[in-house]
């Protein structure tokens, strides 16, 4: 009874755990890094924006 009590314990510590890195990595990451990569490879090859999106 012990061991189960524990393991559901650790389970529910490690989901918790998982869940606040997530959110420290969102709050690090720097903001719109996919847009301006985009940006600067668009420059590179000329492309035209797509109509009606």
């Amino acid at each position: 009874m012990l061991a189960r009590r524990f393991t559901i314990v650790c389970l529910l510590m490690t989901l918790f755990g998982m869940g606040f890195a997530i959110l420290v990595a969102e709050a690090s990451r720097q903001p719109r890094a996919w847009d301006e990569a985009g940006f600067a490879l668009c420059r590179t090859l000329s492309c035209q924006p797509r109509s009606g999106h």
